[in-house]
């Protein structure tokens, strides 16, 4: 059995086991040899993790420290050198510029951290310098609210994101009554290959506190209408995220709405369906997708993740480490059955 089949049957296995939760990365273990199906997920109920665990596990910690990013306006004080301080932004490259030291990288770093490479930077010209970094304006922690809402775009917090902030400042749709009405779910986009699906009034009316999920920077939270139907288009497309389907929808026309692949998807990639409803995997090659027969032969259901994978082999180590704590256990035994 190919590694890229085993890698499928992985991915099925852990979105069969839960409608919400994460997509890892996965590379294609060789593109050249025709996918079989996929493997059977185990039937062992431990190894199924409970929905609102999975929620929890992408969830960032309450009080994880923030990063700066691009476009954040700090202050930098010297104590004792009044005359060294620096009120500076961080510019596109991630980096700002101090006379002497030059150029230093500050893009992802917390307040320590800069202050740190900063003060290290400064060693070679100033004896023991004590350096404290404060944020004056939060410019790069935002989000990206896309769908049935009044306003969207992207929105900046001075703390953390929160869902429900989100969406209460990026203005939810309004019934007849002019109440706003509270979506009864959204996806979750993070990065390429990361998709959250909340079921949010169900969240909100059982007094979960999950309904204002803590969020990370650059999240795009999409929020469908009712009538609307659309999937999931992630891994090496030039923009991933949701794409609304119509009867009309193809699987390349829907590759050509998420810009088309990227060249880390290969000359003959390979094309994920995942329907996370039923666990069923299909496996395409873009040459199929691009033939008209064998395109037209591929019915895109609402919900289905449509995921490109990198070119290339990938290991089962480099996959484990992609995935949720809450697996890794499962998986190791799982992955020593098929592999």
């Amino acid at each position: 059995m190919s590694g890229f089949v085993r890698i499928t049957g992985l991915v099925v296995y852990l979105i069969a086991g839960f409608c919400l939760g994460q997509v890892p990365a996965i590379e294609a273990a060789n593109p050249a040899q025709a996918p079989a199906q996929a493997v059977a997920q185990p039937s062992d109920p431990q190894l199924q993790p409970n929905p609102l665990e999975a929620l929890r596990n992408f969830e960032p910690a309450p009080n994880e420290a923030y990063r700066l990013g691009k476009g954040d306006e700090i202050t930098v004080d010297f104590a004792g050198r009044p005359d060294l301080q620096a009120k500076l932004v961080i510019g596109p490259d991630g980096r700002i510029t101090l006379p002497l030291a030059g150029d230093i990288a500050l893009d992802g770093l917390t307040r320590p951290d800069a202050a740190k490479a900063i003060a290290d930077a400064l060693a070679p010209y100033y004896s023991i310098l004590a350096v404290q970094v404060t944020v004056t304006k939060y410019t790069s922690n935002r989000v990206l609210v896309l769908g049935a809402v009044t306003n969207p775009g992207e929105i900046s917090f001075e703390g953390t994101p929160t869902l429900l902030e989100a969406l209460t400042r990026s203005g939810l749709s309004t019934g007849t009554n002019k109440v706003a009405d509270i979506p009864e779910r959204c996806a979750i986009y993070r990065g390429s290959d990361q998709v959250v699906w909340v079921q949010l009034r169900q969240l909100i009316e059982s007094g979960n506190t999950l309904a204002d999920l803590r969020l990370r920077r650059d999240d795009v939270i999409y929020v469908p209408s009712l009538s609307e139907r659309f999937v999931s288009v992630l891994g090496e497309v030039q923009h991933p995220g949701a794409v609304p389907i119509t009867g009309n929808s193809t699987l390349a026309s829907v590759l050509a709405e998420a810009g088309g692949l990227t060249e880390q998807a290969g000359n003959n990639a390979h094309i994920q369906l995942v329907d996370p409803a039923t666990g069923s995997s299909r496996v395409l090659t873009f040459k199929d997708v691009l033939n008209p027969a064998k395109s037209l032969e591929v019915t895109l259901r609402p919900g289905e993740i449509i995921f490109v994978p990198k070119t290339g082999f990938s290991r089962a180590t480099y996959v484990i480490q992609r995935l949720n704590p809450l697996f890794q256990l499962s998986t190791l035994a799982y992955l020593g059955a098929v592999l």
